[in-house]
């Protein structure tokens, strides 16, 4: 119980340093660098990737469903957030569509 408790804490307190590092680098109406700014723009869209690349890596195409419900989730997601541009609906309800396609459609 203690061992938990630890653990628990320390991520509590990392997360926490974390989160205060932007408000002590940049804090006082001082101005974050470009590249920092360059980041944050292009650090989304980069996760996103890795994160499609790893979801379709063992994806047999020659067997199975083909990769179709992959395919259709992917689809979907991207439509929606190039629609709403909002990343957490469209991961959201495209999740929800490839596991409806995997468990009820193929």
């Amino acid at each position: 119980m203690t061992h938990s408790f630890l653990i628990i804490l320390v991520m509590a307190a990392v997360t926490f340093l974390i989160r205060l590092c932007p408000f002590l680098f940049f804090g006082r109406g001082r101005q974050a660098p470009r590249w920092v700014h360059t980041l944050g723009k292009l650090l989304p869209p980069a996760c996103m990737s890795v994160l499609v690349v790893y979801c379709v890596r063992n994806v047999e195409i020659a067997a199975g469903s083909h990769g179709i419900p992959e395919l259709i989730g992917i689809a979907a997601a991207m439509a929606l957030h190039a629609w709403k541009r909002n990343t957490l609906l469209s991961i959201g309800v495209s999740t929800a569509l490839y596991m409806a396609l995997v468990q009820l459609v193929f």
